[in-house]
């Protein structure tokens, strides 16, 4: 697919979801959106939106929460999925903040992936989210799964369906893409049966040009 027919697809779903801002809208400062977004890995934003309140309020900060006693870390969070895991990265990220950047989320890839719990998805997320930069394209389920079914990248991996996207799409749109993408894969590409009859972008879809002829 050529860079015409991929801004297209973003064209038609902008039109398509013009009020999408589904990535981790429940977050208004840096470091609720690192903590909140470590804790959507594997789960939906519906159960890390009950567990805001009472984690934010019993640790407003980063120097409380890496002080925090991790059993009740994990009891907080518990209904997030993988609580075990999740209470000590996001309990190590905010010591790490603490310890290296003053306590103050820093606004650059580089020193972002030094955080435990952050990879390049959460960084891109934060960065997104919170300082309007656009250094990459978040890779969540929803995109990878997109990318790959439209026909946007082949690739398995998701660092190189990021690559490929973004030399599809100007820079200036990165961050947008991925809050398009999420809205198209929770309402119309769906991950067990697609809804194709009303795909606003299903003439250049790869699945659905080619899929349905296969026997």
């Amino acid at each position: 697919m050529n860079r015409n027919e991929a801004c297209d697809i973003y064209t038609r779903l902008s039109g398509a979801y013009p009020d999408s801002l589904n990535t981790h809208h429940w977050c208004s400062t840096p470091y609720e959106n690192l903590i909140l977004t470590i804790l959507s890995a594997q789960t939906t934003d519906n159960a890390v939106a009950q567990v805001k309140d009472a984690l934010l309020s019993r640790f407003p900060t980063p120097e409380s929460l890496a002080e925090g006693n991790i059993k009740e870390i994990e009891e907080l969070i518990h209904r997030t999925g993988f609580y075990h895991t999740k209470a000590l990265h996001i309990k190590s990220a905010a010591k790490v903040l603490v310890e290296k950047f003053g306590g103050v989320v820093p606004s650059d890839m580089d020193s972002l992936l030094t955080l435990p719990g952050v990879g390049r998805k959460t960084a891109n997320i934060v960065l997104y989210k919170s300082f309007g930069k656009n250094e990459g394209i978040a890779i969540d389920t929803h995109v990878f799964r997109l990318a790959g079914r439209i026909g946007l990248s082949k690739s398995t991996s998701q660092d190189q369906v990021e690559v490929d996207l973004m030399k599809l799409y100007p820079n200036e749109i990165w961050g947008r893409l991925t809050d398009l993408f999420i809205a198209h894969g929770r309402r119309c590409c769906t991950a067990r049966k697609p809804k194709c009859d009303i795909c606003s972008v299903k003439k250049m879809c790869y699945y659905f040009s080619f899929m349905p002829r296969i026997s």
